[in-house]
């Protein structure tokens, strides 16, 4: 249960003006809050954690005890590093109003997002990538119905800043678990 509740933070925190969320909340505040934008959202928010998760569920069994929190430790950089350098692009100005063309766009933001890794990186680091993909999912929908919801908040400049903050912790958070997989903490 660990596990769930940790991924569930780790994914809320770290989803905080993401790619896909600002991506939502753009196509929102030129269309309209459109129920199919929010739906569509949820749904490869579930198939990216479940990817995440189930990409794990093959790596786990490879790695000895001693070699997952490595693992997560390189899950936790990558995600911290990706919250600080990619900023998430400015709104189209002629967006479509195709939900497939939304789904593909936020699928490419998802699966290369610090949300997933992190899913990644605790199903590895815990063995349990059930809970993580859940935990995963809820937290997903949760940051896309933020950007459908409450547009404004999600591309303000308090939002950018405070993913890099995020990205930082993360970065720091990776190094000790890495000092401590290694032995030195």
């Amino acid at each position: 249960m660990a596990s769930f509740y940790f991924t569930l933070l780790a994914v809320l925190l770290s989803g905080i003006g993401a790619r896909d969320q600002v991506t939502v909340a753009g196509l929102v505040l030129r269309q309209g809050a459109r129920p199919g934008v929010l739906v569509t959202g949820a749904l490869v928010c579930i198939a990216s954690a479940s990817f995440a998760a189930w990409a794990a569920t093959y790596v786990i069994p490879l790695l000895g005890p001693q070699a997952r929190p490595i693992l997560a430790a390189i899950a936790l950089g990558l995600a911290g590093l990706e919250s600080m350098i990619l900023a998430p692009r400015a709104s189209p100005r002629e967006p479509t109003h195709s939900l497939g063309a939304l789904a593909l766009v936020l699928a490419a933001h998802q699966f290369t997002d610090a949300a997933r890794f992190l899913v990644f990186g605790v199903a590895v680091g815990t063995g349990a990538a059930i809970p993580a993909g859940m935990a995963g999912s809820i937290g997903g929908i949760a940051l896309v119905a933020a950007g459908w919801a409450l547009p404004e908040v999600v591309t303000s400049r308090g939002a950018r800043i405070g993913r890099r903050i995020v990205g930082l912790v993360l970065l720091l958070a990776a190094l000790i678990v890495l000092m401590r997989a290694r032995g030195m903490l």
